[in-house]
């Protein structure tokens, strides 16, 4: 599979970071993507949040699994996140 959206978030802030991350999983999970990349770079700050960033209960009911990229969608510098099938029907807080 290939991921149906990306984002970049190397060089932002922690703070930005963070709310650019739940906003895109939220409008990626509303569209129906299953698959998207999250780039954190490989150095910094932001990769070792990702994880927790994941977990967060706002995201828990779209997101069901992260695994490192391929490296030709960045490698350790980026994630591949698996997002939860949208329910017809289904609202967004």
């Amino acid at each position: 599979m290939e991921p149906e959206a990306r984002i970049d978030l190397h060089g932002h802030s922690y703070e930005n970071a963070y709310r650019s991350l739940v906003s895109f999983l939220m409008r990626a999970h509303s569209d129906g993507k299953r698959l998207v990349l999250v780039i954190t770079g490989k150095g910094g700050v932001l990769r070792p949040h990702l994880t927790m960033w994941l977990n967060v209960p706002e995201l828990q009911p779209f997101v069901i699994g992260i695994r490192e990229a391929h490296p030709k969608h960045g490698g350790s510098g980026a994630f591949y996140v698996a997002l939860q099938k949208r329910k017809a029907g289904m609202r967004q807080p």
